[in-house]
């Protein structure tokens, strides 16, 4: 299997097999000094907007790789998309939401201040969160060799949740819901899957939602962690809309 490295600044709308495809800079050094990538292995390079090139690296240097490209991929973005919007969660149990989520498939994700959450990105450290999750959403696209890479909006509070997802979809995932995610019918919006922190989403916050026009469904009988949540929502959406 190829490993995947990505430079969103590159053009590769006009690359044809047999052409050399250059990566420079960090993501080169990475692949040669860290990776290893020799000269005769077999690796891809993606711009993040849905082409991959796959191919055979020609040579190396300390900061660059020249690729063969043998194959190109061009994939489209998925319609309908699916956005997860995370709550902000203690420890790291909101990243390994994130880091899963993107692996299965989600096309943007939301950070979320909710009522209950523990973690808090005030002032500076709301842009440092966001660029953390975008590093986490940028090496789990790596690693499951994803055309696309989603997007990870600011910090969004409760307030602020209808105007980011207008247009969406949205599905609160509750457990106490009558309706079941299993049982949902695609009506060709995009969907928003909105994910509390430990504790649920708060009353308050969920008549909000709902009077904002959000659907409350359930996954099972069981409840979920916020880390494992989203993830396996969005599992259950890839079967719903024909993805898997």
């Amino acid at each position: 299997m190829s490993h995947l490295y990505l430079d969103e600044s590159l053009d590769l709308s006009s690359v044809a097999p047999g052409a050399i495809v250059e990566l420079t800079g960090d993501e080169a050094r990475h692949a040669v000094t860290v990776s290893r990538v020799r000269a005769g292995e077999r690796i891809a390079i993606g711009d993040g907007r849905g082409i991959l090139v796959h191919g055979v690296v020609a040579s190396t240097g300390p900061r660059e790789l020249a690729l063969e490209a043998a194959e190109v991929v061009v994939a489209e973005a998925s319609s309908p998309r699916i956005t997860l919007v995370q709550a902000l969660a203690k420890g790291d149990r909101d990243e390994l939401a994130v880091q899963a989520a993107t692996e299965l498939g989600v096309d943007a994700v939301v950070p979320w201040a909710a009522a209950r959450s523990v973690s808090r990105w005030e002032g500076q450290k709301a842009e440092k969160g966001r660029q953390r999750w975008a590093a986490i959403v940028r090496e789990a696209v790596k690693q499951s060799i994803r055309p696309w890479l989603p997007s990870v909006a600011a910090v969004s509070a409760t307030s602020g949740l209808t105007a980011a997802l207008e247009g969406n979809r949205m599905l609160l995932l509750e457990p106490t819901a009558t309706t079941t995610l299993t049982g949902l019918r695609p009506d060709g919006r995009d969907l928003a899957l909105v994910v509390g922190p430990e504790g649920g989403i708060a009353p308050a916050e969920l008549e909000r939602l709902v009077a904002a026009g959000a659907e409350p469904v359930r996954l099972g009988g069981s409840v979920l962690r916020t880390s494992t949540a989203g993830p396996a929502a969005i599992a259950v959406l890839n079967a719903t809309l024909g993805r898997w």
